[in-house]
Formats: C-alpha cells, structure tokens, sequence
C-alpha cells in the first residue's frame, strides 16, 4: 500500500517538489498520543511554529487553527499544521466561551478529556514533530497554513504507525520515525489539494499548467528563469501565468524561484564541500559576487559566514 509513497521518499534525486521539500525539512517526532473525550470539552495549545497534526478516528470535534476558520472535524478527517501559533479544540457541542481543561492521563500515550466516566465519544491521534532543517520557516512558506483532508484512508493507517512507533523501544525508531513521518506529509500534500482549498505549493503542483513550470524550476535551479519563460513552460501569457501562479502558489513567480533556490544553496553552504563560485552555479548565479549579494539579502549573513555557522 504504500510503495509509490516510498518510491518518491527512496529516490532524493527526483526532482518531485514535494519530496523535496519535506526532505529538506527533515521531520522528527517529539511524540504522539491517543485522545479520547465525552460530553463537552475544550483543549487549547500554543505553539512555536512546530508541526502538529490530527486524525479523528472516530466522533466529530470543532478545531480552530491560528486565525483560520473553525473546521468541523468528523470520523476520517486528517489536519495538518505546519506551523502551529495557537489551537483550540473543543467538542461538537461546546460553546464560544467553554474553558480549555488539561488532558487527563490515562496510560502510556493515553488521554481523556470532558466527562471522565462512560464510553468515550470521540477518539483521535495527536502528533506533535519538529523540522529540523533551519531553513524550515522558508521551506513552510511554501506550504499551506492549513491542511484538512477528509477520507483518506491511508493517511489513518500512516497515523496510527507513527503513534505506534513513537510508543516503542524497537531498534531503529528514530529512522522509522523519520521515515514514516516524510511519507505522512508527503501523502497529506498531495491529497491537499484534491480535498481542500487554499494556496501554496500543492496547489500549484494540482493546476495542470502551474505544474510544469513548478517542476521546471525544480530540475533546474541553475537556469536562468524568467516570467516569460516560466510562462512558457505553463502554456500561457507572461500576465496570465503571473496572475494564476501569485493567486494558485500564493507567491509571486520570482519570489518562488529565489526562495526555492536560497533554500538549496543553505543545504550546499551545509552540507557539501563546495566552493562559493560552485554553490552560486548550482543556484542559477552568473558570479559568486551576485549570489552572496542576494543571499545576504535574504538571510541576512554572508554565505562564506552561514556555511561556517551551520556546520
């Protein structure tokens, strides 16, 4: 079931964006946790801008993400926060002005909220990671805020491998844990855009025309991209694909392919014994002097010093 997720997470080399972006992200599990509720309750959390995510297994619930539009969640729903500010979960029925309580354990792993005696009426999977990249905040930038995907079966099974991962001692976790959690978020992406509204790349990669463009500035950073001939590759006019891609993506055509291209030259400033000259062609820069103007411009340190400091 799951190996045409494996063979986009096993192939690093393939220029698939969004394999290449949750690569580059590096997802980790700080842990996961079963939750179940009953009567009326209400949970709020604050994040950092960490990951989280959500699958309602069974029963219904009301969550309210940042500053986004309560999403009625029922049995087979998956959500996806990228970066989470602040969230509120309550019950179905709970209202405007419930109290947010503390979770009650139960077990290794375990939580009740609401009523505490009875049969439980909801039931969900709670996953709180990291990324570990430092170029995470650029890389989430190209995601969507929030994703709500509702019937995916496999993303429950994916789920439910995780919060039984996390909860072993088995040799190997932490890579299974890596591993699992990649095809997770590439699954919940790509169904993103079948399931719900919204921008960012997913939905750029669902527009038939968008895409090509999106994969082009993916297989060749180094090209010298233009609006014209980005349009080009999505079939349509210079005005036409700017429009569609700012609207579709939820950034600007150009402002893709610098932020795309400055989170690839960090991992080679990282990761490669490369010289400045050879990291600035390798991101589509005529010069390592016009590559480290720009780079200071979007990072705010020079490249020779980054590459010092992140290693």
């Amino acid at each position: 079931m799951l190996s045409d997720l494996l063979f986009f997470v096993d192939r690093p080399d393939m220029a698939d964006p969004l394999a290449q972006v949750v690569s580059l992200l590096h997802p980790t599990a700080r842990f996961s946790k079963r939750v179940e509720g009953a009567g009326e309750w209400c949970v709020h959390r604050e994040g950092e801008g960490e990951p989280f995510y959500v699958a309602l297994l069974a029963g219904e619930c009301r969550l309210t993400v940042d500053d986004q539009r309560p999403l009625h969640l029922q049995a087979g729903d998956f959500v996806l926060v990228p970066a989470l500010r602040s969230l509120f979960n309550c019950s179905a029925g709970a209202g405007v002005d419930a109290v947010p309580e503390l979770p009650v354990r139960l077990g290794d792993g375990w939580f009740r909220v609401g009523r505490q005696d009875g049969p439980a009426e909801v039931l969900m999977q709670i996953g709180h990671c990291q990324f570990e990249s430092p170029d995470a905040p650029l890389l989430v930038s190209l995601l969507p805020q929030v994703l709500h995907v509702r019937g995916v079966e496999r993303l429950a099974t994916l789920v439910e491998m995780v919060g039984d991962e996390s909860r072993s001692a088995r040799p190997g976790r932490e890579v299974v844990l890596e591993r699992l959690l990649e095809l997770l978020l590439i699954e919940a992406l790509r169904s993103a855009a079948q399931y719900s509204d919204g921008a960012g790349l997913v939905y750029g990669l669902a527009d038939e025309r968008l895409a090509g463009a999106l994969r082009a500035i993916h297989e060749q950073p180094e090209h010298a991209w233009t609006v014209a001939s980005l349009a080009a590759e999505a079939a349509l006019s210079r005005s036409s694909f700017s429009a569609r891609f700012t609207q579709v993506v939820g950034v600007a055509p150009m402002e893709y392919v610098l932020a795309w291209r400055m989170a690839l030259a960090k991992q080679l400033l990282r990761s490669q014994a490369l010289t400045l000259e050879q990291v600035a062609e390798r991101v589509g820069y005529a010069s390592a002097v016009t590559f480290s103007a720009a780079f200071v411009r979007r990072v705010g340190v020079a490249p020779g010093r980054y590459g010092r400091v992140g290693t």
